[in-house]
């Protein structure tokens, strides 16, 4: 098979660890900070985690081996990969949809990311030192109605083109080298300290304790199957990019295993992180997208005078999460990019980080009813932004992901998955095929049906 791009030997991971770093990096983002912890405090705390951490394992490991398989045997992008495997038949078009919607959620994830970005410096500077007169939601809305997210946004992208453009050892690999066990170290101080502000008790029981009766609310498993999907990054093509740079005779189950269980563990970190401390003031955990950018600020005031080395770790958490599953969003593209129009790393990198950049400026400006494009609805009723976020996570990823999931359970025999799987005959290997085959299916429709109703 030949393995060259431009007439160069195709790029590959220096280590193990550093795949394994780079897809927890793909994975661990704002969708288990940000996203995790409004999610779980509007969903009624441990019965969702229960649900999640269920879904995590039945859904997202299957998944995961899916796109695992399809990358390392095809050694290839998101859709030259289905064409390899698969010639002259239409499940390109699988590659083809997480391709799309890398692009469409890089797109305004750079925005909030954005945000976090301007919080961080603020913090630095001064600028979030004492409590703004106008009050924190007051500071938030007026931040993202005027053109000052469009700078953030800009730099963020910055910095996610410089690390891409450096390639896989040397960009990707070596930067989540670093912002992995970065995150992890900022994470676990952060709980503890949270630990420490008296609303322990009430936080841990929100989290671990479950209301039985949240488990007969129907929308308590659609939103934890949600999240679940969007957590991994499931269905948007980056692990079949991440894991076509690996030797084939790398082994795939035990990447899998640890990139899951790190996820799962930062998410849960996280909530340690969030709800004690939302508890300690008397705050509700089910003030939504807003928990992050209003309320923790708010909880880092109350602190005193260390709270606010404790706001700037907590935003340069909330900026490194975002950078390691935006990188991996830009490679996606890149790689196709690459392959399909025979570009060089350096132009394509540029290239498509400008386009991401102004298509996302919408975004930017919809972020709330006071902004420049706040009043212009789209999608059902939505801002750009929320359209945007809709169509790539609630319509293209779980179509991508059910995709996925039939190539491999559908249209691969026994033999094909037990060899490109890595795993043994056994009990365990009949359930994982019967999973990939009738249960992922059904839950991703059903996650997908309710989702667009």
């Amino acid at each position: 098979m030949d393995n060259r791009i431009n007439g160069q030997i195709r790029e590959q991971w220096g280590t193990r660890i550093g795949f394994i770093l780079a897809g927890m990096g793909s994975a661990v983002g704002l969708g288990n900070i940000w996203r995790f912890s409004y999610v779980a405090g509007e969903s009624g705390g441990a019965a969702f985690l229960i649900i999640y951490l269920i879904a995590i394992f039945l859904i997202g490991f299957p998944v995961m081996m899916s796109e695992f398989m399809i990358g390392r045997r095809a050694q290839s992008d998101a859709v030259d990969s289905f064409s390899k495997i698969a010639p002259g038949k239409p499940w390109f078009l699988a590659g083809g949809i997480g391709v799309v919607a890398g692009f469409i959620i890089l797109s305004f994830y750079a925005v909030i990311a954005g945000w976090a970005l301007r919080y961080f410096f603020a913090y630095i500077t001064g600028g979030l030192w004492d409590k703004p007169s106008e009050g924190y939601e007051t500071y938030f809305s007026s931040f993202i109605a005027n053109y000052q997210p469009l700078g953030w946004q800009l730099l963020f992208m910055i910095l996610t083109v410089g690390i891409v453009l450096l390639g896989i050892k040397n960009g990707i690999e070596k930067s989540n080298k670093i912002l992995m066990p970065l995150l992890g170290i900022l994470l676990i101080i952060l709980a503890i300290y949270s630990l420490t502000l008296g609303g322990a008790r009430e936080g841990l029981a929100f989290l671990f304790k479950p209301d039985w009766h949240a488990f007969t609310d129907p929308n308590v498993y659609l939103v934890a199957l949600g999240q679940a999907f969007f957590s991994l990054s499931l269905g948007m093509g980056a692990l079949i990019t991440y894991s076509s740079y690996l030797p084939k005779t790398e082994k795939l189950p035990g990447a899998a295993v640890w990139i899951i269980s790190l996820d799962s563990t930062f998410a849960i970190i996280a909530g340690i992180m969030i709800f004690p401390a939302v508890f300690a003031f008397g705050m509700s955990p089910d003030a939504g997208p807003g928990l992050v950018f209003i309320m923790m600020p708010e909880i880092f005031h109350n602190i005193g005078g260390f709270g606010i080395v404790v706001g700037l770790l907590f935003f340069l958490l909330l900026t490194a999460a975002a950078l390691s599953s935006a990188i991996s969003l830009l490679e996606v593209c890149n790689a196709f990019m690459m392959r399909k129009f025979n570009l060089s790393r350096k132009f394509t990198t540029i290239l498509l980080g400008t386009i991401i950049f102004l298509i996302g400026i919408p975004s930017g400006l919809s972020a709330n009813e006071n902004a420049l494009l706040g009043g212009v609805k789209f999608i059902g009723g939505r801002s750009f932004l929320d359209s945007a976020d809709f169509l790539a996570s609630n319509i293209l990823l779980p179509i991508g992901g059910l995709l996925i999931a039939m190539f491999v359970g559908w249209t691969w025999d026994k033999a094909e998955i037990l060899r490109e799987s890595d795993l043994k005959p056994s009990v365990f290997f009949n359930f994982f095929r019967w999973v990939l085959i009738l249960v992922v299916p059904i839950a991703i429709l059903y996650v997908f049906i309710n989702s667009v109703k």
